[in-house]
Parts: structure tokens; sequence; C-alpha cells
């Protein structure tokens, strides 16, 4: 069975930055794709980030050029740099893996 587990949310001031990273386990094969999502309590959940297993990746235009997705095959482990935050950023942000696993999800608040 697929588990996918977020860490590294919290809060940081605009501007900062947040790295987060997703703990794959229990799959028999490599993944033909991981992304990030986010969702504000109310909203649909949101694309974010993309990356494919021949490194191929997309991004939403509202986090391109400030997040950066990578995927770290040894350690089964997606991150999520995100650089210079905004308020607009705070939602529960979740990993995702070939479009049908998901994790819990992790809150990640951005204020002054």
């Amino acid at each position: 069975q697929v588990h996918l587990v977020e860490s590294g949310g919290g809060w940081e001031q605009p501007g900062g930055s947040l790295r987060l990273s997703c703990a794959a386990s229990g799959s028999d094969r490599r993944f033909e794709t991981m992304g990030w999502y986010r969702q504000i309590p109310g909203n649909e959940r949101e694309f974010i980030a993309r990356i494919f297993k021949n490194n191929y990746t997309i991004y939403a235009d509202s986090v391109k050029g400030r997040f950066i997705i990578t995927l770290d095959d040894a350690k089964d482990t997606l991150y999520l740099q995100m650089n210079s935050l905004k308020v607009e950023d705070t939602a529960v942000y979740y990993c995702s893996a070939d479009y049908k696993y998901w994790g819990q999800g992790i809150q990640v608040t951005v204020s002054s």
C-alpha cells in the first residue's frame, strides 16, 4: 500500500522560504509522476507543480519562478522549495503520486 507523508510546513513571514518534503513508501515501482497541490478551505484543490520520471517539470503560473519541485529517487522523497512566499500561498499542501495517491496534507501559513 502506497503511503505519502508530507513534512516541513509551518509559519513563515512574507518573502521568506520553506521547504516541503513528501516521503513515499509502499510502491514496488517508480512513480511516473509526482506533484504538489494546495487547498484553501472552501476552495477546490489547486495544482502547484509536477515532476515526471524524465525530470520534466511544470508549474502553475502563480508559483512559477518562486517554487521549485525536485525528486530524490534514492530517498523516495519529493520536495517543494518555496521562495519569496506571499500571504496568498497560505494553504494546506498535498503531495500526489501518479494522480491517484495522496498525502494527508500539511499546513503552510504565510503572515506577518
